[in-house]
Formats: C-alpha cells, sequence, structure tokens
C-alpha cells in the first residue's frame, strides 16, 4: 500500500469530489491492487461496486478483486442482445476466480415493452437503445453506491486518452466516485498480467472481437484499429453512454417509439 500523505483522509462525509482530490495525491504512484484495495476496505467499505462487461479484457479487474475482495458486487449489463459467448465467459469468469456477488443487471420490462417492443431499436436510434438497456439499468443498480470502479483503459480510444484514476460521475443530480484503476495499462500489460495468471481469454478475442458489447453492434477489428473500433462502426458513436454524465430523457426528442418505414 503506498504510504498516505499528510493530506485528510477521505470520508463519506467529504463528498466525491474532495474525496477524488484527496485520493489523486495519495495513489499517484499506486498499483492498481492499492488503489482498489484502499477504496474497498479503507474508504468506501459497503459503498463499492464493480461495474464489468466481462468482455475481451475484463478478467484482469476481475481477477484483482477476487483477492482483495471477492463479496465485493460486481454488476454485469445483461442487456438481451449480448453474445452467448460473454454470458458463458461470464459464468466461467464468477465460477473460477471465485466471486461471490454477480449481479445481472436487465433492463425494465415494462420500458423495453414501451420503447423497444420488436427488439429493432438499435438499428434506427443506438443512443436510446444504449440508455434503455445499459444506462437506465446501471443507474438503477449504483443507486445504493457511492463509488464504482470501471475497467476503462487510456489506450481504448481517443475518447478515453484523458481519462484519471479517480474522476467524479454527475447522475442525476449526485455526485459519486468513480475508480479507473488500470487507465494507465497498456495492452501488452494486460496480456502479460493475464498470462501470468493463466486467466482464460473472451472465446470472441481469437476472432479479432478485441472490444465486446451487444451483438447487433459489434464486430470484428482489423488490424491498425484501436480495441473500439468494432463498436457501433459506421456510426458516430464511441460510448454506449454509461460512461457519460446523464441527461438523457428516456425517448430522445425525435426519437419515434416505431421504426421508421421500410
Amino acid at each position: 500500500m503506498a504510504e498516505r500523505l499528510k493530506v485528510p483522509t477521505p470520508s463519506r462525509r467529504m463528498g466525491a469530489r474532495a474525496a477524488a482530490a484527496v485520493l489523486s495525491r495519495l495513489h499517484r504512484d499506486s498499483e492498481a491492487e492499492d488503489v482498489l484495495a484502499d477504496v474497498i476496505h479503507g474508504e468506501y467499505p459497503g459503498g463499492t461496486a464493480l461495474v464489468s462487461s466481462f468482455g475481451a479484457e475484463s478478467a484482469v479487474l476481475l481477477h484483482m478483486i477476487s483477492r482483495i475482495a471477492p463479496d465485493l458486487p460486481v454488476l454485469f449489463l445483461e442487456t438481451g442482445m449480448l453474445f452467448p459467448a460473454t454470458l458463458a465467459y461470464q459464468q466461467r469468469l464468477a465460477r473460477e476466480l471465485g466471486l461471490r456477488d454477480v449481479r445481472l443487471i436487465r433492463p425494465d420490462p415494462e420500458e423495453l415493452a414501451e420503447d423497444d417492443p420488436l427488439g429493432e431499436l438499435h438499428s434506427y436510434a443506438p443512443d436510446a437503445c444504449c440508455h434503455l438497456r445499459k444506462t437506465l439499468p446501471l443507474r438503477r443498480a449504483l443507486a445504493p453506491f457511492e463509488a464504482w470502479i470501471s475497467g476503462r483503459k487510456r489506450f481504448q480510444t481517443a475518447e478515453r486518452s484523458a481519462i484519471e484514476i479517480f474522476e467524479v460521475e454527475q447522475d442525476t443530480g449526485r455526485a459519486r466516485l468513480k475508480v479507473n484503476p488500470l487507465a494507465s495499462w497498456s495492452a501488452t500489460r494486460l496480456r502479460a498480467y493475464m498470462a501470468r495468471h493463466a486467466l482464460p481469454a473472451h472465446p470472441l478475442v481469437a476472432r479479432g472481437y478485441l472490444s465486446t458489447g451487444c451483438m447487433p453492434c459489434t464486430s470484428p477489428v482489423k488490424p491498425g484499429e484501436d480495441p473500439r473500433a468494432g463498436r457501433w462502426r459506421g456510426r458516430a458513436k464511441a460510448e454506449c453512454g454509461i460512461h457519460i454524465d446523464a441527461g438523457v430523457v428516456r425517448r430522445p426528442a425525435g426519437h419515434p417509439a416505431s421504426p421508421p418505414p421500410r
């Protein structure tokens, strides 16, 4: 564990913004495991969750959690449109790593029936589909928590190149600490960690899926592309919305209740 600086210890009373500033100073040179242990056991015991896609790079962070806090709530967004391989991988990793509190977070059935009754929303309003199937369910699932852990890394996309280890997320008026312990990690370092600990790879990685989301909106990555280039290919979209400050109404302006006529 990194030696503490002579600064006030973050606490729930300080709020997320003050805690992020202090923790950033405290852990400026810390290893990812030290960041995780301090947040989970020191600063926000009982108030932290990990959000994992159980995707191509997820095993590294999940393995760290299995050694530091195997009882930590792990929130997995089961959108209803994931690859069967991802669902099988989720079950395998949870079992082999001994993760004891993996929670499948699903969209609200009534909202699905109202906004995406045919399951085609992704084809003509992908932002609305992600909001319905990811952002809203995650917002509800995170409500009891004061901090959450993400697996984002700077090398993944230009949009993520400046992320910090500690961020503050403003969600419907409430500030919540977001922790990106692997922000500075490279793809090479991730592969080395997985090899050292004999972690199983996501079965779709061998087929070129370096980032796995929902089936209709994910394609293999071509040589030379960034790892998330296969997500929403051909669209001006790089994030599903869970890492962007919310403010989207459930049915954005101009979003039809049914697909456009063919």
